[in-house]
């Protein structure tokens, strides 16, 4: 935990003033009570986002953290440069995390999938507040829900044990797509 809230201490969530370690932490706390017990899957939760969104290097991480911990978090980590270190587009990466996640270990999975259903109870909650939530991604709103049903569906797989956090992403997703309300800002823009 403290690794991670270093690495995001100048980090917020989105077009908010929430703290980005806010995230690790509920991902990790969202693992704890669909059942996940193993320390390296609550672990690497806390630990998702840091090779994606921080300074923090592999290298860095395979120092400090059991191989079992950083397997996952690689595992669960879009890869957002190219080999020249530039940008990749926003669709080419989704694509990729998506395929790569279906051939994922169940930890990274299970990571992922409570990564997503943060992600939209995220979304649905500012949203709830009147939020213009669409406006923070760099995607339109169809293909961000589109991408969530496609991520949650990889990730869960036919794993049985994953049932549970897939049920309840897409629960979620579901809400988000059948709400009206969900759309404002998109059609104000």
């Amino acid at each position: 935990m403290r690794t991670a809230a270093i690495a995001h201490r100048s980090q917020h969530r989105k077009q908010t003033d929430i703290p980005y370690f806010a995230h690790p932490a509920a991902v990790a706390l969202l693992l704890a009570r669909a059942g996940v017990t193993d320390e390296a899957t609550l672990a690497a939760a806390v630990l998702h986002d840091v090779l994606e969104d921080t300074e923090l290097t592999e290298q860095v991480l395979r120092r400090e953290f059991p191989a079992e911990v950083v397997d996952i978090v690689c595992a669960a980590s879009e890869r957002k440069l190219d080999e020249q270190g530039n940008k990749r587009p926003w669709v080419d990466r989704k694509r990729d995390h998506v395929r790569d996640i279906a051939g994922a270990s169940p930890p990274a999975r299970a990571v992922v999938l409570a990564d997503k259903l943060h992600n939209l109870q995220s979304i649905a909650f500012d949203l709830a507040a009147g939020e213009p939530v669409w406006d923070r991604f760099n995607a339109p709103r169809e293909r961000i829900l589109q991408y969530h049903a496609e991520m949650i569906d990889a990730a869960a797989g036919e794993n049985s044990e994953l049932a549970a956090l897939q049920a309840a992403a897409s629960e979620v997703l579901q809400q988000l797509l059948n709400d009206p309300e969900s759309e404002t800002d998109q059609d104000e823009r």
